[in-house]
Order: C-alpha cells, then structure tokens, then sequence
C-alpha cells in the first residue's frame, strides 16, 4: 500500500519538464536528462584523425615555444618558463641585474685559468721549470680566488635581496631555490642573462 512504483520512480528521476521560457525563466530550452549530460561529458580516449590530433598537438608546442622565446626577451610574465615565474624571481632579477658585481666575471676567470694551463701543456717544454710553476700556483690562486669571492659576494647580495623584498612585499611568498636561482644569476654576464636584463644599472627594484 504504502511502497513506491519502481518503474515510476526510475520515469521521475529521468525525465525533466521543460524549463519555463516566461521572461522571469533562466533558460529557453529544457533541462537535459542525466544520460544525456553524461554522453556529452565522454570524449574518446583516441582522437578519429591520429595526423591531425598529432599536426594540432605540434603546433600548439610551437606556439608555446615561441611565446616562452619572445618573453625571455621581453620579460612577458604570462609566458615566461615556470622557473622565471612569480614576484620573488623577477625581484631578483631585476637587483641582479643593477648591480655591478665580481660574479659576472667568474666565468671569464676560469677561462682565463684554464688558457694558462692548456698553455703549460703544449708550450711547457719551452718554458723554464721555474716559470712553469709560477703559472701553475697563479692559475689555481686565480680560479679558487674567484670562486671564493663569488660565493661570499652572492651570500651577501642574497641576504639583502631577502631582507628587501621581505620588507616590500610581505604577503607574497619566496619559493624553494631562490637562492641558487640568484647565485646562478650572479655569476652570468650581463649580455648572456636569460630572461634578458629588463632595468638599467643602478635600476633597483621598489
């Protein structure tokens, strides 16, 4: 007497009364049925035209190539790579870039370094011992020396750049390697930055 009709209650369930089309009604069109909403939901797993899928896929990596090169020229945040992303690495970047510092230099020191030794190696027999070990103590004082100074001149500029952004901008996070992201800046030239310098010297970030 007092059970439900099972055919009635599947009917009620599944079909949907056509949604008012009165100006005070949302929609013009009725309500799809639950079957109906899933069935437009599933997409197949494998696309019909494979080439296509592929040349579609292909280009869209492209276009993503493209618009991440021209942003490693004009600082275009939307685009940039995900490592350059977010307030904190462009900070960074931007103190990097104002400063004058020993660090962008360290890579021409140790190619400097290491043109004294390949010297040694193909001249030495025309070199005096004596002279031969003079070279040899300065090119290896030359290449810790700078390595040491670098590592001290990046720790300090880190603790600023930290301190300085902490201080202008304290509701915005600083990410995991941060600090490396700006040693390994540091000790880049100016001219082979990526992303390119976007200040000018002594243009400091505020």
């Amino acid at each position: 007497m007092f059970g439900r009709n099972k055919n009635n209650s599947d009917e009620t369930s599944t079909t949907v009364e056509p949604v008012s089309t009165t100006p005070g009604g949302k929609k013009g069109r009725p309500t799809p049925k639950r079957k109906q909403a899933e069935a437009a939901r599933l997409h197949p797993l494998v696309p019909a035209d494979r080439k296509e899928a592929k040349r579609a896929a292909r280009a869209a990596r492209n276009a993503r190539w493209e618009a991440e090169q021209r942003a490693l020229v004009t600082g275009d945040e939307k685009h940039l790579p995900a490592r350059d992303k977010g307030s904190a690495r462009r900070f960074v970047r931007d103190y990097v870039d104002a400063r004058h510092s020993f660090s962008e230099w360290v890579l021409l020191v140790m190619m400097a370094s290491i043109i004294l030794i390949m010297i040694l190696s193909l001249f030495g027999n025309k070199i005096p011992e004596q002279t031969q070990v003079y070279i040899l103590y300065a090119s290896t004082i030359l290449m810790y020396g700078a390595f040491i100074v670098t590592g001290v001149e990046a720790m300090l500029v880190w603790r600023k750049i930290k301190a300085t952004f902490t201080q202008e901008h304290p509701r915005d996070e600083i990410p995991r390697g941060t600090g490396y992201y700006t040693f390994s800046r540091m000790i880049m030239p100016r001219r082979w930055r990526s992303p390119r310098p976007q200040v000018a010297r002594g243009e400091f970030p505020k």
